[in-house]
């Protein structure tokens, strides 16, 4: 049969693993990616790149531009790499004009797109440099 104390300092174990376990915040690994605002100003610039790279590109007549982030992360490594999941849209706009802001997206059914694409973007910012490292994109 077991002593009392002994019974009493296995609860308190048992406790104080359990109380451990729950307390600490959850550990982010050093140089993991981690969730960023879309509307930073580097994050933006990111975006602008991605979707100029795309758009260069695509055998497209038309431009695509963002309909929305879904998901953006940032990494630092030697330099800092983007990561974008965004909902893009094929524009009115054809290739040969170059102010996409107020480029409205197709209304007509035929020529309307969406697409989901994910691009990673390495930046060194005091080398003023983006490279579009991968860029993957898939119907919706």
């Amino acid at each position: 049969m077991a002593s009392p104390l002994r019974s009493l300092m296995l609860l308190l174990a048992v406790l104080a693993m359990a109380w451990a376990g729950t307390s600490r915040p959850p550990q982010r690994l050093l140089g993991a990616p981690q969730e960023a605002d879309a509307s930073e100003e580097v994050m933006q610039q990111a975006l602008d790149f991605a979707l100029s790279e795309y758009n260069k590109g695509s055998n497209d007549a038309y431009h695509s531009r963002t309909i929305q982030v879904v998901r953006a992360r940032k990494q630092l490594v030697a330099g800092i790499n983007y990561y974008l999941d965004v909902e893009m849209g094929r524009t009115t706009c054809t290739k040969s004009q170059t102010n996409l802001t107020n480029c409205p997206f197709h209304g007509q059914p035929h020529l309307m797109r969406k697409a989901l694409c994910s691009f990673q973007i390495y930046s060194v910012p005091w080398k003023g440099t983006h490279t579009l490292t991968k860029s993957s994109c898939k119907n919706a």
